[in-house]
């Protein structure tokens, strides 16, 4: 009897012994390697109410930035500016064997945003092809795009693009879309003053499907500093009025970079000055915004 009791409490030792070896290993192992639920990097999803997104993991004491994932959500992108280095970078998590696996792709060329399809990365009047070993060397849209100066270009299912210029000629910013057409680009044109209006109109992100563009810019009925906007596409295809995404979403601090998940399910954007964080909410939040 004494040997079977014995046993039992050598047994509970060694669980309870093995309990406190785990918890301490979860605590000090590198987070970027770490196994975690999926997906979105096993973080607790968000309601309508925005919430820091995957703080001490993406959202840290460093200036991270821009957000965005892959079609299949297996990877997901930011950007980060070194607080010490005052550097920036384009960073990544993979989704590889159950963990998401941190590295950094390289320094941050304009707002990086990846299209519909998956295959290509834009870098403002840049963009890198996927390859079956990662990404290719960084490549020139041409003329025009060249020529004028974009922080963030995104594009639609169709291949519309849609981008900003920064503060030229006089320090307001425009943003301007270019279709495909018969399979030729279109020269770019300027949105109506419905989005071009206010300043510092900047970051612009379009659905997919084209049926709204989301951006940030200053206007005098706004919060404070930098506010996230909406336009809904009209039946008529004209653009309707910009709307504030409120108080919710906007403050008196620096809103910006706007986008959805490519499921659609979640909005990401930037929130803060300096040491700005990414900030994601319950997509619900623009079909509430959508005009009845």
């Amino acid at each position: 009897m004494r040997k079977t009791y014995f046993i039992f409490m050598l047994v509970g030792v060694l669980f309870l012994s093995a309990c406190s070896s785990k918890k301490h290993d979860a605590k000090t192992s590198d987070l970027s390697t770490m196994t975690i639920e999926i997906p979105y990097l096993g973080q607790k999803p968000p309601g309508l109410t925005p919430e820091v997104f995957a703080p001490g993991m993406v959202s840290t004491k460093h200036r991270d930035l821009s957000a965005f994932l892959t079609p299949d959500m297996k990877e997901f992108y930011f950007t980060r500016k070194d607080t010490e280095t005052g550097k920036w970078f384009l960073i990544v998590y993979k989704l590889e064997n159950n963990q998401w696996q941190k590295s950094v792709v390289g320094p941050r060329v304009g707002r990086p945003i990846i299209a519909p399809n998956g295959k290509i990365m834009h870098l403002g009047s840049k963009y890198m092809e996927r390859t079956q070993s990662g990404w290719s060397d960084i490549k020139s849209l041409g003329a025009p795009f060249e020529e004028i100066r974009i922080m963030r270009l995104t594009a639609s299912t169709e291949g519309t693009y849609v981008f900003d210029e920064i503060g030229i000629p006089d320090g307001d910013g425009v943003i301007r879309y270019s279709r495909l057409i018969d399979g030729k680009r279109e020269e770019p044109k300027p949105f109506t003053k419905e989005i071009n209006m206010g300043k510092w109109n900047a970051h612009p992100f379009i659905s997919p499907d084209e049926s709204y563009i989301i951006w940030d810019g200053e206007r005098d009925s706004g919060y404070g500093d930098s506010d996230l906007y909406i336009s809904f596409r009209n039946q008529d295809d004209s653009w309707g009025t910009a709307i504030n995404m409120g108080d919710k979403i906007n403050s008196s601090s620096w809103e910006s970079g706007g986008y959805v998940s490519p499921d659609g399910k979640y909005f990401f954007f930037n929130k803060g000055h300096g040491d700005g964080d990414i900030f994601w909410v319950d997509a619900q939040v623009i079909e509430n915004l959508r005009p009845k």
